[in-house]
């Protein structure tokens, strides 16, 4: 089995050193592919954390052979 990670076109850096008295600004625009968009992702407010859901997603894919949330159509399984 061949393993390709694509689709970098919204990939960004992320400042995430923090300053006295200073937060970090969270990161708004909603983004990714149905299968591996986070939660947080949907909420417009998160950080750089969210790949870890998106790497636990293909793990699982791996393990499993199929994606953790299952539906006819994008919006089914973004719900």
């Amino acid at each position: 089995m061949n393993i390709k990670l694509i689709d970098f076109k919204s990939a960004a850096i992320f400042n995430t050193k923090k300053k006295k008295n200073f937060m970090t600004p969270l990161m708004k625009d909603v983004v990714g592919s149905a299968y591996y968009i986070a939660p947080e992702i949907l909420n417009s407010d998160y950080d750089e954390k969210c790949d870890i859901w998106s790497i636990g997603v293909i793990f699982y894919m791996l393990i499993v052979g199929k994606p953790p949330i299952q539906g006819d159509n994008e919006l089914e399984i973004i719900k």
